[in-house]
């Protein structure tokens, strides 16, 4: 006997209840992500700088994939997921590049339940692999677009991944929005944690060729095609920080954040100790970069 709840008239009621309840959601959404606190993402940016400080030695932006302004479009920045640090590296540099903008980014539902504080600071939750969590997705994501000032920043591989992995390979999500956007920059941006010459290591990060994406444009375009161009544009955007990373080339990248240096401890004293008595400036770092 089939069970009643796998009757093609019972799923589909289900999804429509699913639809219906993730465009009530989105809007609910939209309105608790209006009232961003700045103050709250203010003491946040402060503490996610000095934390970085704190366990690298620098943050680094690569000179020659700086993005323009964009001044008058909505912004997607879609980047690759190599570590936990990767939020923190990517508020401080929104404050940075884009200070006028208001960010947005997507996060599990679930998750976000426990750490509610960040709704505050432009999170908003999306359940994972549903139908309601995907439409709920892009129609918050395609109501954020709808300001030139806001940028919406997400991470399409879904998952940590490393920075040598080939071919680069993303979820469906961000094809699915560059179909129903109708004006928006996509952004690629990619960042590595590396040892260069200190006992800390370096954030270096890089932003890819940017593209525009307009309604005319899109809607001849499929989402898979969208998503293949998308990964492309990333794996250029990781290749070519790749070689900039291991040219080692500190002229190759602009500092954001200059962190901790040296030894620390007895050792950095006595190396100091020494440097006074020969008249010398001490300094910590072991290298030039």
């Amino acid at each position: 006997m089939m069970r009643a709840d796998l009757y093609p008239s019972d799923r589909s009621s289900r999804r429509r209840e699913a639809l219906i309840g993730a465009s009530t959601q989105s809007q609910d959404l939209l309105t608790s992500a209006a009232t961003q606190s700045s103050w709250l993402l203010g003491w946040f940016t402060w503490y996610a700088r000095r934390y970085l400080r704190r366990h690298f030695h620098s943050l680094r932006i690569s000179r020659s994939g700086s993005p323009p302004g964009f001044c008058d479009q909505p912004l997607v920045i879609y980047s690759n997921h190599a570590s936990w640090w990767d939020p923190l590296v990517c508020l401080v540099l929104k404050m940075h590049r884009f200070p006028e903008r208001r960010a947005f980014t997507p996060m599990d539902a679930a998750a976000l339940e426990r750490y509610g504080i960040l709704r505050r600071v432009g999170f908003f939750p999306v359940e994972q692999r549903s139908v309601r969590g995907t439409v709920q997705f892009l129609r918050t994501a395609a109501a954020i677009l709808r300001s030139p000032q806001n940028i919406l920043a997400i991470t399409p591989q879904s998952r940590f991944a490393d920075v040598r992995e080939r071919p680069v390979r993303f979820e469906g999500g961000l094809g699915l929005l560059a179909t129903r956007v109708d004006n928006a920059v996509f952004l690629p941006f990619a960042a590595e944690y590396v040892f260069w010459e200190e006992r800390l290591p370096e954030i270096l990060v890089r932003f890819g060729d940017a593209m525009l994406v307009e309604n005319k444009t899109a809607s001849d375009t499929s989402s898979g095609e969208w998503t293949k161009l998308f990964e492309t544009k990333m794996q250029e955007n990781q290749d070519a920080l790749a070689a900039e990373v291991q040219r080692r080339d500190p002229d190759d990248f602009q500092i954001v954040v200059r962190g901790g240096a040296g030894q620390g401890g007895i050792y950095d004293w006595w190396r100091s100790l020494n440097a006074s008595f020969r008249g010398e400036v001490f300094e910590k770092e072991h290298g030039h970069k």
